[in-house]
């Protein structure tokens, strides 16, 4: 058995509500030891919830949608025509403290594939995060999602296809994400999304990132 959150969408701040969900897991790295995870993990929570509009937002999602709604995937493109992830933009936007150096952000980073600026040895181990610099603008590393949730939402809001697309849905996973290893989480800013979508406070929150922060952070 295994644990993973399940992200519910709300329709007041922070838009989301994480439900913890017991599943049988199944061992492997292998697409399909992945889908059967995904599968068990969705199974057991509508059983529990009788809620069936549920979405895996990975790369490993059996659904086409949940893969385009990776952070690997969800993209911008800038003026030149060059796609950039969230995940790309979040990696290169990082700002490092090494004693009284400050290192980054590395924006060269911004248009790599996903799996390259992920791997940046540049983000090994070069002391503890600052804040967020994108582009003119610099975010706080509290609340410590802030600025991953800010980005995600901006960018999904910028793919109409995909917006009209996920606010089908009630609740989001994604089987890599542990809590007790990390933080941010696509699925967790994906409900936001549909949370602010709904709740009719999605343009407020998008004016700028301060609005954002008082919106969804309070």
């Amino acid at each position: 058995m295994a644990n993973r959150p399940v992200f519910e969408v709300m329709e007041q701040a922070p838009f989301f509500r994480r439900v913890n969900i017991d599943f049988t897991f199944y061992n492997g790295f292998s697409f399909q030891q992945k889908l059967r995870c995904i599968r068990s993990l969705h199974g057991s929570y509508r059983e529990a919830t009788g809620n069936d509009k549920i979405l895996e937002v990975s790369s490993k999602s059996g659904n086409p949608l949940g893969i385009d709604l990776s952070a690997f995937n969800l993209s911008l493109v800038d003026e030149q025509g060059k796609r950039m992830s969230v995940e790309s933009l979040f990696q290169g936007s990082k700002v490092f403290r090494l004693g009284q150096e400050v290192l980054g952000p590395y924006t060269d980073i911004y248009t790599m594939p996903s799996p390259e600026a992920h791997k940046d040895e540049r983000l090994r181990g070069p002391g503890r995060i600052k804040c967020f610099r994108f582009f003119d603008q610099e975010f706080p590393i509290n609340p410590p999602t802030y600025f991953f949730d800010w980005l995600y939402v901006n960018t999904l809001h910028q793919n109409p296809e995909l917006a009209e697309e996920v606010v089908k849905y009630k609740a989001f996973t994604d089987i890599e994400f542990n809590p007790a290893r990390q933080i941010n989480c696509q699925a967790e800013a994906a409900a936001i999304y549909v949370g602010l979508k709904n709740s009719g406070k999605l343009e407020e929150a998008l004016k700028d990132k301060g609005a954002f922060r008082k919106v969804v952070f309070g």
